[in-house]
């Protein structure tokens, strides 16, 4: 069986953590993740963490004789958690001459070797603040782990270092295989030069995110046709024509003219959730300032009636209840499309993102 420390002791202060799951969200939707994370859970016995509201991230503890269940471990099944992993150890009050050495010990009692290590902070405005420290630790921490030879690029595990604070540290653990494969579950992404509105980026990380490599190359092919509801002034659009998919752009306000001088845009002034398609499309992506329920109402119409084959659309929450409504809208679509896929994406704000498609 893997050894896994009960007690750390050193120059810092130290609590053992035994067996947590550290959740990573967007700050302010904390009480969303929990809430999701216990529905995923179940019965199991999960007991969360009391943290500061705003903080970025949700701990929860096993409890005694229990594991973690799976459901939770999964970044790509959980709404709101950008990243989930599990936490062997976390040490508190480190001294800032030396944190490198309460840390190294409690990886070597661990008995693991890892891949690859990650130094994280929350994506906050505090946690900002330490990105020069998880920089410089960073690589201070990856030469130690050569010198003590606990990293291998064998490995079946990635170590994650996240410190809430300078002096405090939650050692974690994950399969890189199951979890979000950028640090801090953030994919980084560039503004694109020509993209007429920065809300392209939504759309270019809900690609990454919710879709494989795969179904990218497969599903986003060049001939394709689209229809953006809401469209205007076109950073949705964009990102379709950049890989030469032809457009139907329905919104009652302006596109960016050098959309329109593609050749593959056609822009229709109407009301989206009055339009219909003359034939059934390979796309439909939306991103429409509306109640949730009435964008899910009006995404589960296309599939009922067969006009789409695949969508890509964003849900405005309100601004309580976010997690309960959330689930009704996604049960709206689920009940006309076969597969439904949610995330609360790094350029989402009071909102979230989905993709589904056809049975």
């Amino acid at each position: 069986m893997e050894k896994r420390p009960e007690t750390l002791t050193g120059a810092a202060a130290a609590q053992a953590a035994g067996t947590a799951l550290l959740l990573y969200c967007r700050a302010g939707f904390e009480e969303e993740c929990a809430e999701e994370t216990r529905a995923r859970a179940g019965n199991s016995g999960l007991e969360r963490a009391e943290l500061a509201p705003g903080c970025g991230y949700v701990e929860f503890r096993a409890g005694s004789g229990r594991s973690l269940p799976p459901a939770t471990l999964d970044w790509r099944r959980l709404v709101f958690a950008r990243q989930a992993l599990t936490s062997f150890a976390r040490i508190r009050q480190l001294a800032r001459h030396d944190r490198l050495t309460p840390i190294l010990e409690a990886i070597a009692a661990c008995g693991w070797k890892f891949c690859d290590a990650w130094i994280e902070a929350p994506d906050t405005e505090p946690g900002k603040e330490l990105a020069a420290f998880c920089k410089s630790f960073g690589n201070a921490l990856i030469g130690a782990l050569r010198r003590t030879h606990l990293l291998d690029t064998g490995a079946a595990r990635r170590l994650h270092a996240f410190f809430p604070q300078g002096d405090n540290v939650y050692l974690c653990v994950a399969d890189p295989a199951a979890a979000a494969p950028w640090p801090s579950g953030i994919p980084r992404l560039k503004f694109p030069r020509g993209a007429p509105s920065r809300s392209t980026l939504k759309l270019e990380e809900a690609f990454v995110t919710l879709l494989s490599a795969d179904e990218i190359a497969r599903w986003l092919r060049a001939g394709m046709n689209a229809v953006d509801l809401g469209a205007a002034p076109g950073g949705w659009t964009w990102q379709l024509v950049r890989r030469s998919i032809r457009v139907t752009a329905v919104d009652n306000g302006p596109m960016d003219r050098g959309l329109l001088d593609s050749g593959l845009v056609h822009h229709r002034r109407e009301d989206g959730f009055r339009y219909r398609p003359a034939r059934p499309v390979d796309w439909l992506v939306c991103d429409m300032v509306e109640q949730p329920r009435r964008v899910a109402e009006l995404i589960a119409r296309w599939f009922g009636a067969g006009w789409c084959r695949r969508a890509m659309f964003n849900l405005k929450l309100p601004m309580k209840k976010r997690y309960a409504e959330t689930q009704r809208c996604l049960d709206i679509v689920r009940a006309q499309a076969g597969d439904v896929r949610a995330k609360q994406l790094y350029h989402d704000r009071e909102e979230i993102t989905v993709f589904a498609q056809s049975s």
